[in-house]
């Protein structure tokens, strides 16, 4: 369907209100009525214009994450250009691929906060529409860096490099997903400004991610398969 100015101006309100409910509530708590209200426009304006919320969501997330996949991947392979096919370090590959996600945290154009806590908390809800979605989107860049990881280290099983692999998402959504931070700076000796820093978070969580990466095999994993 050809869309005049004014059809791609609602179309973009739609989707910018609804990645800030979606984030803020979840994807299954949000109502049409919800996001219609945030963007000032009809009831019917979703479904005439997307068809669905779930598709309202596909489109959101495709406008998003085509745009993230498309970084990490540029990001890969201008390091095994530059490495002239030798196998990378783990940490130019992490920072590749996680780095280039949590640098959208200041990205405002293309992402920005609200869409990492979107995908944080997608991944945090069993059964969640939106985690389905988006891992569909990434699987093959997904793939593409576990590739490299294994390159990378040739003595650790494929099998481990997987699960280590699948403990650094799940590390990062946590983190982005901004779930139970208010509570943990309440007791720490943490400063407020401190704790807001985007450029902290990102050193932080890439060290302890290369930090698990690294960490020994237990010998109980040894031969597993």
């Amino acid at each position: 369907m050809n869309m005049n100015l004014e059809e791609k101006k609602t179309c973009e309100k739609l989707m910018d209100c609804a990645e800030k409910i979606f984030a803020e509530k979840g994807y299954d708590k949000a109502s049409i009525r919800e996001i219609t209200n945030a963007a000032n426009v009809n009831l019917a304006s979703v479904h005439y214009h997307f068809g669905s919320k779930e598709k309202l969501l596909q489109k959101l997330l495709d406008r998003k994450l085509h745009w993230l996949n498309h970084q990490r991947l540029n990001a890969l392979k201008t390091l095994e250009k530059k490495s002239k096919s030798k196998a990378l370090k783990p940490s130019q590959i992490l920072e590749a691929f996680f780095g280039t996600l949590l640098d959208m945290l200041d990205e405002k154009d293309y992402g920005g906060e609200m869409f990492l806590r979107l995908l944080g908390r997608s991944s945090l809800e069993p059964n969640c529409i939106i985690s389905s979605i988006s891992n569909g989107k990434s699987n093959a860049v997904t793939q593409r860096f576990r590739d490299a990881l294994f390159k990378a280290l040739p003595n650790v099983p494929k099998n481990e490099i997987v699960w280590r692999f699948h403990f650094m998402v799940g590390a990062t959504s946590y983190a982005i997903s901004g779930n139970g931070l208010n509570k943990l700076f309440v007791t720490a000796e943490i400063s407020e400004a401190e704790s807001v820093s985007k450029r902290l978070l990102k050193k932080r969580l890439m060290s302890f991610l290369l930090g698990g990466l690294r960490s020994p095999i237990n010998s109980f994993l040894i031969g597993k398969k």
